[in-house]
């Protein structure tokens, strides 16, 4: 484990990868010292704001170095169901890269389940950890200029939902109507970090 400042009011924790960011991440938000502001998890990192007032860059740092190596569950955030319709205009690809059936493709990716481990790219768009390994596929050699809002898809090891029409790379498995992303809604994102996910097949 690496930290590193920024600025007067955080400090930016480098881990060895995302289990361990996510570990500290569920370890902090489960104990909730009173001088915690913020925290922003990424695939390598955690970003932990902290109160001045309340606490000393060193003793934050010290604070969550003992934290390293928690195995603390801290997700007590509600589960999200996301119904999905299967016809992507990517599945068939995905399929013939993968050596399944479009069947088997769209029972796969439904009966993983998923955490958001953090978010990035576009608000409200979230990297959920838990696709199962067979379907792991670098992103497109040529992405779309624009993928639809409620586009689900898959790139690496991450699914993900698109929060708005936007240009992307990642395979197009279907899409849903559900709304990852609302500004009228508190909080907008549907889809914050910790949260468990899960894909529901729609007939």
């Amino acid at each position: 484990m690496r930290v590193h400042r920024c600025g007067r009011d955080a400090a930016l924790v480098e881990l060895s990868g995302l289990d361990e960011v996510l570990g500290l991440h569920a370890a902090l938000r489960a104990e909730e010292p009173n001088w915690l502001v913020e925290l922003v998890p990424a695939a390598t990192t955690l970003l932990v704001r902290f109160d001045r007032a309340l606490t000393t860059m060193d003793k934050a740092v010290e604070h969550v170095a003992a934290l390293e190596h928690s195995t603390v569950d801290g997700n007590d955030l509600g589960e999200v169901v996301i119904p999905v319709r299967y016809d992507g205009e990517d599945l068939a690809d995905v399929a013939s890269r993968a050596g399944m059936t479009e069947a088997e493709v769209i029972e796969r990716h439904a009966r993983a389940r998923y955490t958001v481990a953090f978010c990035g790219f576009a608000p409200g768009f979230g990297y959920l950890t838990g696709l199962d390994r067979a379907l792991w596929l670098p992103r497109r050699e040529t992405p779309r200029t624009r993928v639809p809002a409620g586009s689900i898809a898959l790139a690496d090891q991450y699914a993900g939902v698109y929060p708005r029409s936007s240009p992307g790379g990642w395979h197009i498995l279907g899409s849903t109507d559900l709304a990852v992303w609302d500004v009228d809604r508190d909080p907008p994102a549907l889809l914050v970090p910790g949260t468990p996910v899960r894909f529901e097949v729609v007939r």
